[in-house]
């Protein structure tokens, strides 16, 4: 039987007794020769789980990827999120499945068709609270009866080094590819130009060849930063400076054609000690996806400022994200520009968080548009 009902912003909240649980992981343990599980002969991940939504049974293939602390605690009981350390499972009282984002995972819903009595297929995004780390997950579930009572069986695919090859490839296959394209047009001109026709295709030269560092160095620190290989370099640096060499870049960048990109006049220059390269990397992203956001003629503005003891660096452009988009976008692998490129917010939530000691939010109204923060302490970094 379970508990008393409990709020919930998407699916039950309820758990089962404890007496119930423990029932309930016996049986299984007991029948799963008689059920063909084998579960821990399997190359894959494979669950049980309860009518609660909690962990029945799991197999070691499962334990590889919970986190030390999470093992010692034991995974009877427990939510497929609250074991993984989904950001979001304590985000309500419910746990996993229970905040307003969990509508849009692929694990809870296929989890919920499980239980329904329905096969179902589908893709998770978790992204970790402590770490940061990103875990992407092909799940699919399978109705079972056993003694009369309806369990889900979840078996699992760690997809995570797919969705990184597919945005390896987009990168280089496309923005590096589109960059290389224009860099052998120069060249071609450059051989027919008139002498007054030089410095400005050197100049084009140029440009093309700093956004082809800046899309090589951007995927550079990703994969460096999920590895945990960043090491920091802090300096005393200035906020306007950062913005100010950001803006310049972006000005001349394909995603800025036709689209105004300023820096606030308010914006304030505040000392701050932290590493240029990733700094500039986390506003380079931020200016990158609003221009990517933005219509024909709109413009995005950067700025900077003092907040309670730290320095804050603000983006703005007059767009709005669907509340789907909102819930989901600080996940590697999800995007609205199609697939391999869920890279940008995610990528200044993991520098920012990870190694920077910040933090990140953002607001978005159809009123006021949408604004990302990313806040830093004055404070220097630790080495």
């Amino acid at each position: 039987m379970a508990t008393e009902k409990l709020p919930t912003k998407f699916a039950p909240a309820e758990r089962a007794a404890t007496a119930d649980l423990a029932r309930q992981a016996e049986l299984f343990t007991n029948k799963k020769k008689l059920l063909g599980l084998l579960p821990d002969t399997q190359p894959c991940i494979l669950l049980i789980l309860n009518e609660c939504r909690q962990i029945v049974f799991a197999n070691e293939r499962f334990l590889e990827l919970v986190p030390e602390q999470q093992r010692r605690d034991g995974v009877l009981g427990r939510r497929l999120g609250e074991v993984l350390g989904c950001s979001h499972a304590f985000e309500d009282g419910g746990g996993c499945g229970t905040s307003e984002a969990c509508f849009a995972c692929g694990a809870v819903n296929a989890i919920l068709s499980g239980l329904s009595g329905q096969t179902d297929m589908r893709e998770c995004r978790i992204l970790r609270e402590k770490t940061g780390e990103a875990l992407d997950l092909r799940v699919w579930t399978t109705p079972v009866t056993v003694n009369g009572k309806t369990f889900a069986t979840l078996a699992a695919l760690d997809i995570s080094h797919e969705k990184r090859r597919q945005s390896l490839e987009h990168i280089f296959l496309h923005d590096i590819c589109n960059v290389a394209y224009g860099l052998s047009w120069y060249a071609g001109f450059l051989k027919k130009a008139n002498p007054d026709q030089v410095p400005g295709y050197v100049d084009a030269v140029g440009r093309l060849c700093r956004q082809l560092i800046e899309e090589i160095d951007a995927q550079r620190i990703l994969m460096r930063a999920e590895a945990g290989e960043v090491e920091l370099k802090p300096e005393s640096l200035s906020s306007l400076q950062l913005v100010r060499q950001a803006v310049e870049l972006y000005r001349e960048h394909p995603v800025a054609l036709n689209r105004e990109l300023c820096i606030d006049p308010q914006a304030e220059d505040v000392s701050v000690v932290g590493d240029h390269t990733l700094l500039s990397r986390v506003l380079c992203n931020l200016l990158k996806n609003a221009l990517e956001a933005c219509k024909t003629g709109e413009t995005v503005t950067a700025g900077c400022m003092r907040r309670d003891g730290a320095v804050e660096f603000q983006v703005h452009n007059p767009g709005v994200m669907p509340r789907e988009v909102q819930l989901q976008i600080f996940q590697r692998s999800f995007s609205t520009k199609g697939i391999g490129r869920g890279l940008g917010t995610y990528s200044i939530k993991l520098l920012t968080e990870r190694y920077l000691h910040g933090h990140v939010s953002f607001t978005s109204a159809p009123e006021t548009g949408t604004t990302f923060q990313v806040r830093y302490p004055l404070a220097p970094l630790e080495m």
